[in-house]
C-alpha cells in the first residue's frame, strides 16, 4: 500500500480522527508505526467488539504494529469483576482468545497487560507527570472513559488516578497512535495535550462509533461524556455476546428496538452500518416475493435510503442481520467452546 491507501485503510468507518494529517504524516514517516487500543477486562466480548476487531485488523493491514492492551490494574481500580484480579485476568485472557479468532493474532499484533508497566518506577513517574500537567477538575471530567460520572458520590481516590494511568501508558509503552471507541476520546485528548505541554511525540488517535443498547433509547454524546444509550455488557438485555449461539442472537434481535422507517437511533440499523457492512460489504435480504423478494444491498447508503423510506421492514432487516451476525461469530464461538 502506499501512503494514501493506508491513510484509506484506517480512516475508513471511523466517527473521528485526531488528526488526518497527522495520521497521513505518520504514514510518510514510519514505515511500521506503533499502533494500540486498551480494553478493560470486565466480561465476556459482544458484538460491539466486532467494531473494534475490524479496525484493528485495518490497523494491521495498514502496516501498524499493534497493541492490545488488557488494562488489569484499570479494571481493578474500576471495580470491575468485584475488583477480584483472577477473574479480571480470566477475562484478559478470553478476551484476548476473542480477538484472536477474529484474526488479530500472530506477526503485527501483540498483547499486553498493564501490570507489565505498574512494577516500574518510571511508569510512576510518568503517571506523576501527567497528573502534574492537568488539574483536578479537568481529570474529573475523564471520568467517562470509565464510564462514570464526575459527579458520583462516594467516588474513591483510587479512581481519580485512572485517567493519568490512561494518558501515560501512551507513551510508555510506547504508541504514535492511539485507537478506541468515542467513550475513549478524552483519554486520547488528554494524552494529546500532556504531550504539548511537556513536548513528548504527540499521539494521532483515532476513534470509532459506538454501538447502541438494543434496547433504544439513552442519549449518547461521548463529546460531552453522557453515553447513556450505549450497548453495555452489564446489561445482557442490551448486547449481545460475541460466542452467543444463533438462538441467543435470533431471541435478542427480535426484540431489539427498530422503528420502521427510522435510521437515526435505531440499533438494528446501526448493526448494519458500524459491523456488517465494514466486515462484509453488503448485506442480503431474503424476502419472501409478496413483499418484493430477496434483495441484496452493496451499498451502505442505498440500504440507509431504502430502510429510511419504508421500503425495508423491520422484520425483514432482522432476519438478515442475524444470519449475518451468525456468520461473523462463528470464528470466536469456536474458539470459545
Amino acid at each position: 500500500m502506499d501512503v494514501e491507501e493506508r491513510v484509506a485503510r484506517v480512516a475508513r468507518d471511523t466517527a473521528e480522527i485526531l488528526t488526518v494529517e497527522e495520521l497521513r504524516e505518520l504514514f510518510r514517516t514510519h514505515e511500521r508505526p506503533r499502533a494500540y487500543i486498551g480494553f478493560e477486562p470486565s466480561g465476556p466480548l459482544t458484538i460491539a467488539h466486532l467494531i473494534t476487531a475490524r479496525k484493528i485488523l485495518d490497523l494491521g493491514e495498514a502496516g501498524c504494529d499493534v497493541t492490545v492492551f488488557l488494562a488489569d490494574w484499570h479494571a481493578w481500580i474500576n471495580d470491575k469483576l468485584g475488583g477480584e484480579m483472577p477473574r479480571i485476568e480470566a477475562s484478559g485472557r478470553a478476551m484476548q482468545a476473542g480477538f484472536e479468532a477474529l484474526g488479530a493474532e500472530g506477526g503485527r499484533f501483540r498483547y499486553r497487560w498493564s501490570h507489565e508497566l505498574t512494577g516500574s518506577a518510571d511508569y510512576w513517574a510518568r503517571v506523576v507527570r501527567v497528573a502534574r500537567a492537568t488539574t483536578l477538575a479537568r481529570t474529573r471530567r475523564a471520568m467517562s472513559i470509565m464510564g462514570r460520572s464526575e459527579e458520583e458520590p462516594n467516588l474513591d481516590t483510587a479512581k481519580l488516578f485512572y485517567p493519568a494511568m490512561q494518558a501515560a501508558d501512551v507513551f510508555e509503552l510506547p504508541v504514535d497512535l492511539a485507537y478506541g471507541g468515542l467513550d475513549q476520546r478524552r483519554a486520547h485528548v488528554l494524552a494529546r495535550e500532556v504531550a504539548h505541554h511537556y513536548g513528548w511525540p504527540v499521539p494521532t488517535a483515532i476513534h470509532t462509533p459506538l454501538l447502541s443498547s438494543l434496547k433504544g433509547g439513552g442519549r449518547m454524546d461521548p463529546q460531552d461524556g453522557v453515553l447513556e444509550g450505549k450497548m453495555s455488557k452489564s446489561d445482557p438485555s442490551s448486547a449481545i455476546r460475541l460466542t452467543a449461539p444463533r438462538e441467543e442472537i435470533a431471541a435478542r434481535i427480535a426484540a431489539a428496538f427498530c422503528p420502521a422507517a427510522t435510521v437515526e437511533g435505531n440499533p438494528v440499523v446501526e448493526i448494519v452500518r458500524y459491523i456488517l457492512f465494514p466486515w462484509e460489504g453488503r448485506l442480503e435480504i431474503d424476502r419472501a416475493a409478496r413483499h418484493g423478494g430477496p434483495v441484496a444491498f452493496t451499498d451502505l447508503g442505498q440500504f440507509l435510503s431504502e430502510f429510511g423510506a419504508g421500503r425495508i421492514h423491520p422484520s425483514d432487516a432482522k432476519a438478515a442481520v442475524v444470519a449475518a451476525l451468525d456468520r461473523l461469530v462463528e470464528p470466536a464461538r469456536r474458539r470459545g467452546s
